[in-house]
């Protein structure tokens, strides 16, 4: 078990690598990672859940780690002169 919790820390540190790397590109970052953010989030809301007790729960769960993976990006640093 700590094996896959570690694999799925490491796939969430490389999601959000990519997601910072691709809003550096766009020209309003902040716009593009709110925009994103809602999409991912209406996605865990609509996907079908089968085989688990408590989809709800699982669909939380979900939720809970979107919200951690944005809340880990931050806007750029101002460049220092």
């Amino acid at each position: 078990m700590e094996e896959l919790n570690g694999r799925m820390i490491a796939c969430q540190i490389l999601i959000t690598g990519l997601i910072a790397r691709v809003a550096n590109d766009q020209a309003d970052p902040l716009r593009f990672l709110t925009e994103f953010r809602d999409e991912i989030r209406a996605v865990v809301a609509g996907v079908r859940i089968a085989g688990a007790l408590d989809t709800e729960r699982v669909r939380l769960t979900a939720q809970q780690t979107v919200d951690e993976l944005f809340s880990l990006m931050k806007p750029p640093s101002p460049t220092e002169e």
